[in-house]
């Protein structure tokens, strides 16, 4: 029999988008899955949405926070509560193409491995594809420090073999501390090329947001990992690049593709 995967899904206010999130699970080809949707507190109809999916299908289990304590609490919650050989993550606006379990354990038994991601699809908030982040094959340690290319949608570990992983609650990028921590260890993490998930990018400020990145990347040099200034500003001139190739690309598509529909 299959393995079990816990599948940790976070959730805040998103009651526009967790219907299909739920549902791209639920259409998974493999199907010994357990889903822990963790409520932060939620002010609209979020709750009673997973609710009525959790009331028709006993794999999916619900949490809920009696006040909003952020991403990392609720996922280390979920964590915590996750009985699966198997850990997965999915936020509540994202979508899973429906072999991605399948197709990423197998690999992982194929090849012995404790961890792996993929690579994804953009799209818009109406679920309209504007791209694809293709993924390296395999990155080091060196390679994350100068640019992420593990989207936290397309995750999944082994938690027999590197056990349970929580974010830290230092509210600068958790996720990509989490990826440090685990690829400093392993020494390199192999992906699957195939984009195996859709990620969303929403209407958000370029400018702002990503100027609150980089001083967060920043400070993970500095502060978090204790590089010296000429060292720090050694990966952060690579994180900026990539950065700006990713991210940019990606508001260009998805403004040309505003621009399409209104015409």
């Amino acid at each position: 029999m299959d393995e079990l995967v816990s599948i940790i899904l976070p959730m805040y206010n998103d009651e526009k988008f967790i219907k299909e999130a739920v549902s791209s699970v639920l259409s998974q080809t493999y199907e010994n899955w357990e889903m822990i949707i963790i409520d932060d507190a939620s002010t609209e109809n979020s709750l009673e949405i997973i609710e009525d999916f959790a009331s028709n299908d006993s794999r999916i289990r619900v949490f809920s926070f009696d006040k909003n304590k952020g991403l990392s609490e609720a996922r280390n919650k979920a964590i915590e509560e996750a009985g699966g050989k198997y850990i997965a993550f999915l936020d509540s606006d994202d979508l899973w193409l429906p072999e991605k379990l399948e197709r990423q354990i197998d690999f992982m038994k194929e090849n012995n491995l404790p961890f792996n991601y993929s690579s994804y699809f953009l799209i818009d908030s109406l679920g309209d594809d504007i791209g694809k982040f293709i993924t390296k094959r395999s990155l080091t340690y060196k390679d994350i420090l100068k640019t992420c290319s593990i989207g936290m949608l397309t995750v999944v570990y082994d938690a027999e073999k590197i056990g349970k992983r929580p974010f830290e609650l230092v509210h600068m990028r958790e996720d990509y501390l989490l990826w440090l921590s685990i690829v400093k260890e392993l020494k390199v993490v192999y992906g699957i090329l195939e984009p195996l998930a859709k990620y969303r990018v929403r209407g958000r400020s370029v400018s702002s947001n990503k100027l609150k990145a980089a001083a967060k990347q920043w400070r993970v040099y500095r502060d978090h990992l204790g590089y010296s200034f000429v060292r720090s500003l050694y990966y952060f001139v690579h994180y900026a690049f990539f950065g700006i190739k990713k991210h940019y690309l990606s508001f260009i598509r998805l403004n040309a593709n505003k621009i399409t529909r209104t015409r």
